[in-house]
């Protein structure tokens, strides 16, 4: 005990020199805060924010923009770059895209400040007098696939607003009014839901609408351009704007047109509103710009393959985009998830609502392409196999319930996965779709054909006709409607598939008249959807797909592959012992059957290289769907155009 006090002693009494005391700190404290941001509040800007974009340098890919906001007191400003963006679920903005900020007023430049927490956030002091802010930026759009999405090429165009201003912090953007134009590329076509004011020369001024509405209404610019009515003699302009890489690829025949009609004919029958005074479906025809499928109130922004019309026997699995997109106008756009909504861009989202807004989107895009034949019933057929097919083997339905994956727009930001199968993505989409068309057949089910799910749509997203504004719902909304089609325990029908770890919700197949079945050849619609993806897909028998370079780039967990030790990014070198190519694999999948042949694979990762050996003996399996005989075809009815 003296030597313990000793000792004890002789501490205190270094640390009470003032060498080693010097270097004693105290332990870590919380940085302090950045300035506040102003909450957002529901009460006009004062002022009209204006907005000039200069898109001619094709060579650069660059956006110059001038921007100028009114002011109406010296102090502190804090000016948002758009992040949290409708459509994405997710903090999206590419405010790494964005650069060349300077800011005057009065012709005296303001330095900013970068929110170090919020980086999307700019902080300046507005000089006493200034009556307006001159912002000077670039929107400097990828050059290169691996930068983000292409944008810009020497064909088209597209223009996202998001991209190219900034707005005041401490108001709903949708009380904030701004007017914006923009000079396109000499002889330039172009289309967006914004109203044209004026034009001259190659620039177009629009109308003032409110940032809201601005971001809203991208546009799409291009070279080689073609406008086609969709209801002619409307109450409603409805407009597919047509942009191609080449002018041979707009041509179009008389059927795909009439097809494109007969989709606002079935939308409106489904609907029986429409939530826009006027709507342009726009689609780009490239494989130069970048792809997308993005829903707004007044218009898409739909990217699809270059030979949409000129090859349309192949190009079935590209054509759903365009129902999909156009049904997001009444669900997502007016009809909204309330978490969903938010009062800024730049303020969180929330996704639980997603199995709607986009499930059932993802069922109606298929409903309506049928029931338009923009798709065939058999190709429909032939997709709902697929997606059937998918769920069937997803292994991590066994540890994720569906209601996680809407978490995967900020979980994931839509990066590829190594093990998809396991890990899930966005399920909410495709295993939505199943949970819908399970409600639509149980409805004709119990009502004897006197209800279905036409009628929730009608009661839900086609009220208040004409109002171009949102309406946000919840879950027991959901529920009520349904319930007012067709009294049943929805609340617990929903909750045990969304929040549920039992088999894939294959009940709506087999109510409707159909079974998935699996066949030793693909459907067209799947050969079809092969040949998009430059990919071989033998998901369903040896547990892999193949990319065209021979690389994988999926892999079933616990299939014979992954049981082989293979993951994504391995690439085949050889096929029982022959250099591999993708009719070579097929060919001895094939003849795996009963166990006839053997499959042994040449494979690297990386450096290494190997030699493995799939268990496997099944030979090929393919997704379709197959009658019930004497059951009645609900599935059928439900893709059947409806009347007046």
């Amino acid at each position: 005990m003296i030597k313990r006090l000793m000792l004890t002693a002789a501490a205190a009494a270094l640390l009470s020199t003032p060498a080693l005391a010097a270097r004693i700190q105290p332990p870590p404290q919380p940085a302090a805060p950045t300035p506040a941001i102003a909450a957002p509040r529901d009460v006009p800007y004062p002022g009209l924010l204006k907005l000039s974009v200069d898109a001619t340098d094709l060579d650069h890919r660059i956006f110059r923009v001038r921007e100028t906001i009114p002011v109406a007191r010296s102090g502190p400003v804090t000016l948002l770059f758009p992040m949290w963006l409708p459509g994405a679920h997710s903090a999206r903005g590419e405010l790494n895209h964005f650069a060349g900020l300077i800011v005057t007023a009065g012709g005296k430049r303001i330095e900013w400040t970068r929110d170090p927490v919020e980086v999307s956030a700019f902080h300046l002091n507005v000089p006493a007098g200034a009556k307006t802010l001159e912002l000077e930026f670039q929107y400097l759009s990828p050059t290169a696939g691996d930068q983000g999405r292409i944008v810009v090429t020497p064909e088209m165009m597209n223009v996202q607003w998001n991209n190219l201003a900034l707005y005041p912090a401490g108001y709903f953007t949708r009380q904030v009014q701004i007017q914006a134009d923009i000079k396109l590329p000499t002889g330039w076509d172009y289309a967006t839901g914004l109203e044209t004011a004026s034009k001259s020369g190659d620039t177009v001024s629009f109308k003032p609408i409110s940032f809201d509405n601005l971001v809203d209404s991208p546009m799409f610019a291009g070279r080689w351009f073609k406008k086609i009515e969709l209801d002619p003699g409307g109450r409603s302009r409805i407009t597919l704007d047509v942009m191609a890489d080449d002018p041979s690829l707009l041509e179009t025949k008389p059927e795909q047109v009439q097809a494109l009609r007969d989709l606002v004919v079935q939308a409106d029958r489904l609907y029986g509103a429409r939530h826009f005074d006027h709507y342009d479906l726009m689609l780009a025809l490239t494989d130069r710009m970048g792809g997308i499928g993005l829903e707004h109130q007044r218009s898409s922004e739909n990217g699809s393959v270059p030979k949409f019309f000129t090859d349309w026997e192949h190009t079935a699995p590209a054509r759903n985009v365009l129902p999909h997109e156009f049904t997001h106008s009444w669900n997502g756009k007016y009809r909204r998830p309330a978490d969903l909504w938010t009062p800024n861009f730049n303020t969180p989202m929330r996704g639980n609502g997603l199995w709607v807004y986009e499930g059932q989107t993802q069922y109606w895009g298929y409903v309506l392409g049928g029931r338009a034949a923009i798709v065939t019933r058999q190709e429909t057929l032939d997709a709902i196999a697929a997606i059937a097919a998918a769920y069937d083997v997803r292994e991590g339905r066994s540890w994720r319930q569906l209601i996680d994956t809407t978490n995967d727009p900020i979980v994931a930001s839509r990066r590829p996965f190594p093990f998809l199968s396991w890990q899930r993505s966005e399920d909410y989409y495709n295993e939505g779709l199943l949970i819908w068309l399970d409600a639509d057949t149980l409805i004709r089910e119990q009502s004897k054909g006197a209800k279905s799910l036409d009628d929730f749509a009608k009661a839900f997203f086609g009220v208040n006709d004409g109002d171009w504004s949102q309406l946000t719902y919840d879950f027991d909304e959901v529920v009520r409607t349904l319930n007012g089609v067709m009294p049943y325990d929805w609340a617990s029908f929903l909750k045990t598939r969304l929040e549920g770890h039992g088999p894939a919700p294959l009940d709506g197949l087999t109510r409707g008249g159909w079974k998935l079945v699996y066949t030793e050849t693909p459907t067209d619609y799947y050969k079809n959807t092969e040949a998009r993806a430059r990919s071989t897909d033998l998901t369903y028998s040896i547990g892999l797909t193949v990319g065209r370079d021979g690389d994988l780039t999926g892999v079933q967990w616990e299939g014979p592959a992954f049981k082989a030790g293979l993951t994504v990014g391995t690439r085949l070198i050889a096929v029982n012992g022959l250099a591999y190519d993708a009719d070579r694999l097929k060919a001895v999948v094939a003849a795996t059957k009963g166990g006839a042949a053997p499959l042994e694979l040449i494979v690297r990762t990386g450096e290494r290289y190997r030699a493995v050996k799939l268990a496997y003996v099944g030979g090929h399996r393919y997704p379709r769907l197959e009658r019930i005989a004497g059951a009645p075809d609900r599935l059928g009815d439900i893709l059947t155009a409806k009347g007046q």
